[in-house]
């Protein structure tokens, strides 16, 4: 499966954003989503995941409240809904697909490009 995200940009502090990323292929609700960041300098950081039908999500501390994720399986594409923005939400977002439930980037098998959210103080 292809991934790409897209719906990045520049923002204040407080300010919403939503992530979009579309899967190419007809096996989308086949795989549980995740999205991941990672921001200059870092490791990349899990954020969140959901399963293939919607009914299980999870998400970091650092995001709970705040990002919401969800699917939209007809239209092949996961979102990430990120309301009350900070500075250090700021870094380049990727969605990835996985056969299995996880937080390990390394369980993910397939990775969008990114997108870049900047949070400005």
């Amino acid at each position: 499966v292809q991934l790409q995200a897209s719906g990045g940009g520049l923002v204040q502090a407080g300010d919403s954003l939503r992530l979009s990323c579309a899967a190419s292929g007809r096996t989308f609700s086949s795989y549980l989503m995740g999205w991941f960041r990672q921001a200059p300098g870092k490791e990349r950081e899990f954020v969140g995941r959901i399963s293939r039908n919607g009914d299980s999500i999870y998400y970091t501390d650092s995001v709970k409240g705040r990002f919401t994720i969800s699917r939209d399986n007809a239209k092949n594409t996961v979102y990430l809904q990120m309301n009350s923005l900070k500075p250090e939400d700021t870094a380049a977002y990727y969605c990835a697909a996985a056969t299995s439930l996880s937080r390990v980037a390394g369980r993910y098998d397939y990775w969008g490009q990114g997108t870049l959210v900047t949070v400005s103080s």
